[in-house]
């Protein structure tokens, strides 16, 4: 004869206790996740802000690379003026085919270039080209400085070129 064993309310109530911890989340395990979540969100933010950053830093290089390169064309197109200095300029409308003076071109030069660096680079950039005499040629050195995001001090580049 098989005898039954007589069902235990003891074990039915222990299991039944595993049951519902193992069912959910308590508050804390959800809390702790959320933290940890907060905190990869955070860190993604501040990655982005930064690519931001460095994105309009390099765009700031490269167009002092390409303003830079515009100002020397334009002395090896006129190497007769004297372009030493800091502008301004002045608005002649030299443009090909007109009669103007190598002084004129070099005054319309610094014109329309000055008007390309207030429209492409932060205001209180600074624009400087120095002149020397290396043996029988001469040096330009076109250098320009401007203050970049998150910085105290001007960032700078500096295009030399011999004729």
């Amino acid at each position: 004869m098989i005898r039954k064993q007589p069902k235990n309310n003891i074990n039915k109530k222990h299991h039944s206790e595993i049951y519902h911890r193992a069912a959910g989340f308590t508050l804390i395990e959800v809390l702790v996740a959320l933290v940890v979540m907060t905190v990869g969100m955070l860190g993604v933010v501040v990655l982005f802000v930064e690519g931001l950053r460095l994105n309009r830093i390099s765009m700031y290089r490269t167009t002092a690379i390409t303003l830079a390169t515009d100002m020397a064309e334009r002395i090896r197109i006129n190497p007769s003026a004297d372009y030493a200095g800091e502008g301004p300029g002045q608005l002649v409308n030299c443009v090909l085919g007109s009669e103007c003076t190598p002084a004129q071109l070099m005054e319309d030069d610094w014109w329309h270039w000055r008007d390309s660096l207030e429209t492409n680079l932060p205001t209180g950039y600074e624009a400087t080209i120095t002149e020397s005499t290396v043996g029988p040629m001469k040096r330009f050195d076109i250098e320009l400085r401007w203050l970049e995001m998150g910085s105290e001090e001007k960032a700078s580049y500096t295009l030399s070129m011999q004729l």
